[in-house]
């Protein structure tokens, strides 16, 4: 397999100004919503050993992703609330490399990411199942993306978590 394979098993995010359709911001939202109870599915039960495995050599362990997926989840839910609710909000990115190498990204218990998690996406889709058809256009301006729309936000945070089950399938030796 090669390292490109390896580093995006589902393929790369393909991004798309176009607007969703109200059918494919359904499908987008069910994805994020699965996320929770596919990525528990995966780790429980899981010995620490398992936990530090890497999904490809040099990448981040089982562990640091689902540590990982809610530190980026969270960015993305304030990011989206304050497209809501200011004009066109800069955000601040964040170095996710140097967050999942912290004691909690690196050493946290994956049962406590993943209650947060569980909690955090049960909030996300009850915001994201109320938003007008004018809110899905608002967008906020990312550092090095531009101009980020609500539909954009969704269609990239449905594929983030494919993405990162995916890497821990991969680091289990399942097929994806």
């Amino acid at each position: 397999m090669s390292d490109e394979q390896l580093r995006y098993p589902i393929g790369r995010l393909v991004r798309s100004s176009e607007p969703l359709t109200p059918e494919s911001r359904e499908a987008a939202i069910a994805a994020i919503a699965r996320v929770p109870a596919d990525l528990t599915a995966l780790v429980t039960g899981l010995s620490g050993a398992q936990l530090e495995t890497a999904y490809r050599p040099g990448g981040w362990t089982i562990r640091q992703v689902v540590n990982h997926v809610p530190d980026s989840h969270l960015n993305a839910y304030i990011r989206m609330k304050l497209a809501v609710t200011a004009e066109s909000p800069r955000i601040n990115a964040y170095d996710e490399v140097q967050w999942a190498e912290m004691a909690d990204g690196k050493h946290g218990a994956p049962e406590v990411s993943l209650a947060l998690l569980g909690a955090l996406h049960t909030r996300w889709t009850t915001f994201l199942r109320h938003l007008s058809g004018d809110q899905w256009r608002r967008a906020y301006v990312h550092p090095e993306m531009g101009p980020v729309t609500l539909d954009e936000c969704l269609a990239l945070y449905a594929w983030h978590g494919r993405h990162h089950t995916a890497h821990v399938r991969q680091a289990l030796g399942l097929p994806n």
